[in-house]
């Protein structure tokens, strides 16, 4: 490797790393600000949801494109055209004076993070030698992995210091500059596979849609009006036809005969359980300590670190040791069971006078729980498929988690506004233990089904057998 080419690998590190802690920041940063924006903008606990939900469901849903997209008309052409999308969606939210605006603004960020983040993977895989490239995705991931456990305690001392608009306004400066270095030290690359699956990314980005919009707005409309009933099983309807066309599309965003894999399927299942859990709690979890106990943004945020910091600690410790552990799907059992303990716990202790005190072994419980199951799932996924199919395997993954996070928002914030809402302390708690204490029970199927994940020779073919079968089997 020649100094021209180590600096070269260099700069795409630095670049790739800074622009995918800025996209995942953006999952939770806001999740400590949701009572200041409830307050500021007079926002309905719908319109919260879509401020979390508007930027996941378009970042889920566009994930599986931004790598085609990149493939087809160039990685840095692309990845500097989402910097700059992401950049200025993020003034519109920092600008918004509505909780509909801000809405609005967090989907168009979410389109720009969806082609963002998958891009910095294939820029920098393509950038670094073979015998570096597991050192350079290693600082990837772990930059990544930073970004999603500070993302509340950044949010909550941005508020806390100058105003929730600035957890928005931080990205622009690092956009603008990120966006012209990406020009001058990156190399235009582009991928063999170039097909792009427009009927399927209608579909998928339709029908999900239609399922979000009842789930999010039933509890104030009733579940049984046309307005909820009716985008509801029109999503659905969409979902089912959008499985059709994968089915048999020349150049499928989601090639259904990954999931003929038993270790794929359910390795999937439980991730989208596990995010369903763990973002559905976050949310409810992180307006618990302003709301009902009074405390700032910054104390909220620091109080929630225990949990979403531990994967910084465990992850290392059980990626060392996975084998010795029992593998990857034995690890995710247990960190889906723990991270399942620790709900159901938080949820049984929790009142309005509850000292945090009693708070704290719970978050850390879910927290390495949540560790135990980041650190195998990547190899775990990719070991199903085939070499030539790990790209759309990583990102079917990456959307399928995104989309357990938007399921898990809506249908938590409904169960928590059916037994509760925010009326007084009281209800409010017993709409949020409530609510946590379905999170709990989801992650926990989620554990059943990674438990089922290991696959037996006796009864799963190999995966070379089954994608050897016709499609139409």
């Amino acid at each position: 490797m020649t100094h021209t080419q180590k600096r070269s690998a260099i700069w795409t590190l630095v670049i790739t790393s800074v622009a995918l802690f800025m996209v995942s920041l953006d999952n939770l940063v806001v999740t400590t600000a949701v009572p200041v924006i409830r307050r500021d903008l007079h926002a309905t606990i719908s319109q919260l949801e879509w401020t979390v939900n508007a930027y996941t469901l378009t970042f889920a849903v566009l994930l599986l494109t931004g790598a085609a997209l990149g493939d087809r008309f160039g990685r840095r052409r692309l990845f500097v055209l989402g910097l700059l999308l992401f950049t200025g969606a993020s003034a519109a939210a920092a600008l918004s004076t509505s909780a509909n605006t801000l809405d609005i603004a967090r989907a168009l960020q979410g389109v720009g993070g969806a082609i963002v983040m998958p891009l910095t993977l294939t820029i920098l895989s393509a950038a670094v030698p073979a015998n570096r490239r597991a050192l350079a995705l290693g600082i990837w991931g772990g930059i990544g992995g930073l970004a999603i456990a500070i993302g509340p305690l950044v949010g909550g001392a941005i508020v806390s210091g100058i105003s929730w608009h600035w957890i928005f306004w931080l990205n622009v400066p690092i956009g603008l500059v990120l966006a012209p270095l990406a020009l001058a030290r990156l190399e235009e690359t582009r991928g063999a596979d170039s097909g792009l699956d427009l009927p399927g990314l209608g579909l998928a980005s339709a029908g999900l849609l239609g399922i979000v919009w009842g789930l999010v707005r039933g509890n104030a409309h009733g579940w049984t009006s046309a307005g909820i009933v009716g985008p509801s099983v029109g999503g659905a309807l969409l979902v089912a036809a959008f499985v059709a066309w994968e089915l048999h599309a020349p150049s499928p965003m989601l090639p259904m005969h990954f999931f003929r894999d038993r270790t794929f399927a359910l390795t999937n299942v439980a991730s989208l359980l596990m995010s369903f859990g763990m973002f559905g709690s976050i949310f409810l979890l992180a307006q618990f300590f302003q709301t009902v106990q009074g405390m700032s943004p910054l104390q909220s945020g620091l109080r929630i670190l225990p949990w979403t910091a531990m994967p910084i600690f465990i992850a290392p410790i059980a990626g060392a040791f996975l084998d010795r552990l029992g593998g990857g799907q034995r690890v995710m059992t247990v960190g889906l069971a723990l991270q399942s303990a620790g709900l159901i716990w938080i949820a049984a202790v929790t009142t309005t006078t509850t000292p945090y005190s009693h708070l704290v072994l719970p978050f850390i419980l879910s927290g390495a729980g949540m560790a135990l199951f980041f650190t195998p799932v990547a190899n775990v996924v990719l070991g199903s498929v085939r070499p030539e199919h790990e790209g759309k395997a990583s990102g079917a993954n990456n959307a399928i988690r995104e989309l357990g996070g938007v399921f898990g928002v809506a249908v938590l914030a409904s169960v928590f506004a059916h037994m509760g809402g925010y009326r007084s302390a009281t209800t409010f708690v017993h709409g949020t233990t409530t609510a946590v204490y379905v999170g709990g029970a989801v992650v926990a199927l989620g554990a059943v089904a990674a438990a089922l994940a290991g696959r037996r020779a006796a009864d799963v073919q190999t995966v070379e057998e089954l994608e050897a079968l016709p499609e139409a089997a």
